[in-house]
């Protein structure tokens, strides 16, 4: 049965987070959202949309996400001196309530602000151990996430046989 269509759709992925630093696996709406939009072959980018926020694909381990954890306050101190944070220097992008979070953004660098995951059989590609982490640095907001499904969309019927078979 030929594909319904070569096209591109997006939707937005919302995610309340409670913590300062927050690691948060999104793999499994991520299938959700490949499934509900029946791509069967291409890929979906994940984009963030902040910019103390990243993208990460590890191991759900919980030693390793504390591991990474401490690995950015090393790295970007929370309690570090930062430009950004010096209200009485800093002169653009400043809003009432602006928070010292030059930490996150600085944390924030070290990630990517998308990943692209290939979808095959209607199956988000990733490895035996991969999980697709979405990490915030400045957490305890309201955060949104970018989705773009680009590929090929199949007939729910198509994919019901592929699930029988896989």
């Amino acid at each position: 049965m030929p594909a319904e269509a070569d096209v591109v759709r997006h939707e937005a992925l919302r995610i309340d987070t409670t913590r300062p630093t927050a690691l948060v696996d999104i793999t499994d709406a991520l299938s959700y959202a490949v499934q509900r939009t029946r791509l069967c072959e291409g890929f979906v980018m994940v984009q963030t949309r902040h910019t103390t926020t990243g993208l990460l694909v590890n191991e759900h381990e919980p030693l390793l996400l504390e591991d990474l954890e401490e690995l950015f306050e090393r790295l970007a101190p929370e309690g570090g001196r930062y430009g950004h944070d010096d209200f009485g220097r800093r002169t653009v992008n400043l809003v009432p309530g602006e928070r010292r979070n030059g930490h996150a953004h600085c944390r924030a660098a070290l990630l990517r602000a998308s990943e692209c995951i290939a979808v095959t059989g209607g199956v988000l590609g990733l490895g035996r151990w991969q999980r697709v982490f979405f990490v915030d640095f400045d957490g305890g907001q309201r955060r949104t996430l970018s989705l773009t499904f680009v590929g090929t969309w199949c007939a729910v019927s198509a994919l019901r046989a592929r699930a029988v078979v896989g």
